[in-house]
């Protein structure tokens, strides 16, 4: 395991990206308000999407461990879906609200690093004495650390078995256009029944990452070229003509433009949708959510005739610390807690996913037949998300989102589509 995690530092040393993963740097002190005691705590907030995808009531009690082993600390838990954290912490940055501890996605570190809004967390490792040579990888900005990645998910296509044997289809689709006709197969409008589900909402763009860009870096194609935007390549082109073709087939699940993620994962809950594609760690949530729903996961399709080597698309849970936290000791406490090898490995295996810690073993691979297809698709590829340490990397999404509705509209070709959204990254590139 710990070979294999070793590939998540290694990409965030791609050329032409902000971040990398290396030791800490020297910096000063910050302060921190003084530590609390077992009869006047002091209380940080910790602001996360995981307590909705992990079982129920599962983060709660590992915080409760962390109190019995702290009780100077209490931790206020502030818990919604991934899309509702991203606007809370948007709006926290720009007020000064941020809670103390804050759970991170890698496209969101840049935009917070430039308003000051999340701390240096070099330094505060650097106060506690902490050995950060036991993480597999760390998120830094001109060689500060700024987020460290707790867990790491692969993303993998999920298929309705039901709703594919329905469709008179013996397997899961592995190419594109084995894609489409699955899902075309799978739609029936008259009962509200849909192939795939495609969210593309500008509120929380990150569909373009998870739903549009996955396709691509899985048949081993790129966004950039020597560090800069290079969206009107061949590869990209022939990504977004998928795309618009399964669109306009009718076999995407209708509210495409205000669709969420969260939305995308009920609607399979539901099984009103045949297929989505979605991280690892949404295996749990479609279990809790609808036990009775049989359905399997497998590596994302590629384009018709590629043989290379497999992009695998991935996420990661990372955190930070705000920067106007008042209680930057405790907040680092708590991150040292769960990047612990116990707390580290507890958490992996009950988020069914890759660990942070070099020495954490998660044991979940080995006791359930999808995540050991996950495994499988993690081992078999190399690890791909090129939003990850990109400049105002949600801006981008939100602006290749707006051009790519328009598009879908036949406002305009898709030539035009990616000449526009080109255009406007090479901009904030600048």
């Amino acid at each position: 395991m710990k070979k294999l995690v070793t590939k998540i530092a290694a990409l965030l040393l791609v050329p032409g990206l902000l971040l990398s993963a290396c030791g800490g740097s020297q910096g000063s002190t910050p302060a921190s308000s003084p530590s609390g005691n077992s009869q006047n705590p002091v209380t940080i907030e910790f602001a996360q999407w995981w307590d909705n995808e992990l079982p129920e009531g599962y983060l709660q009690t590992l915080i409760d461990k962390f109190e019995e082993q702290n009780p100077n600390i209490k931790v206020e838990m502030i818990s919604a879906p991934y899309a509702s954290i991203q606007e809370q912490l948007v709006a926290g940055a720009a007020t000064g609200t941020m809670a103390d501890v804050v759970g991170l996605s890698g496209g969101w570190v840049n935009d917070f690093v430039q308003q000051g809004a999340i701390a240096n967390l070099t330094e505060l490792m650097q106060q506690a004495g902490y050995d950060d040579s036991q993480l597999a990888s760390q998120c830094q900005i001109n060689g500060a650390t700024y987020m460290i990645p707790v867990v790491t998910f692969v993303y993998a296509l999920y298929t309705n078995t039901n709703l594919l044997t329905a469709a008179g289809i013996s397997e899961v689709p592995r190419t594109r256009s084995e894609f489409i006709a699955t899902a075309k197969a799978m739609t029936n409008a008259s009962s509200n029944t849909y192939g795939w589900a495609l969210p593309l909402s500008l509120e929380a763009p990150n569909g373009v990452q998870n739903d549009v860009m996955t396709w691509a870096w899985a048949s081993g194609e790129s966004a950039l070229k020597d560090g800069m935007p290079d969206l009107t390549n061949e590869g990209i082109q022939k990504t977004i003509e998928f795309v618009k073709e399964l669109y306009d087939s009718g076999s995407v699940s209708p509210g495409v433009f205000s669709m969420k993620e969260q939305d995308k994962v009920e609607e399979f809950c539901s099984g009103r949708v045949g297929m989505i594609v979605s991280p690892m760690g949404h295996i749990n949530t479609i279990k809790t959510t609808n036990p009775e729903l049989n359905f399997s996961v497998s590596s994302i399709p590629v384009e018709d005739g590629f043989d290379g080597e497999r992009g695998v698309p991935f996420s990661m849970w990372g955190i930070g610390v705000s920067e106007n936290s008042e209680h930057k000791e405790e907040a680092w406490k708590l991150i040292e807690f769960l990047m612990s090898p116990d707390a580290n490995s507890e958490l992996c295996t009950n988020a069914k996913a890759f660990p942070g810690n070099l020495n954490a073993k998660p044991g979940f691979v080995d006791d359930d037949e999808l995540f050991a297809s996950a495994f499988e698709i993690y081992k078999n590829g190399r690890l791909k998300n090129e939003f990850i340490g990109m400049p105002v990397a949600t801006e981008l999404m939100r602006v290749f989102d707006e051009q790519m509705q328009l598009m879908l509209e036949n406002e305009q070709s898709v030539e035009q589509m990616l000449e526009n959204a080109q255009n406007e990254w090479v901009e904030r590139f600048k």
